[in-house]
């Protein structure tokens, strides 16, 4: 596994130790507080791997019809 060494002030390691759990490592603490930006590939994938029953499909067209029969306004006062 390639590295790289950074320098950080110690308010930062502060922040960044007070964050970090028994066994765990700096880089570890720094991947679960910034995680994978999710994508719409990612979404799209989820998506796939997923089943949805009648009922809620039918909900969630009744909820798209009824928001294209009453569309919100936003800034409108």
């Amino acid at each position: 596994m390639a590295v790289k060494t950074i320098t950080i002030d110690l308010d930062a390691y502060g922040l960044l130790s007070r964050r970090k759990r028994g066994g765990q490592s700096f880089s570890q603490v720094i991947k679960e507080h910034f995680g994978v930006t999710p994508s719409a590939g990612a979404f799209k994938t989820l998506v796939r791997s997923r089943r949805v029953s009648a009922d809620a499909l039918d909900a969630m067209e009744a909820q798209v019809r009824m928001r294209a029969d009453h569309p919100a306004r936003v800034g409108e006062r």
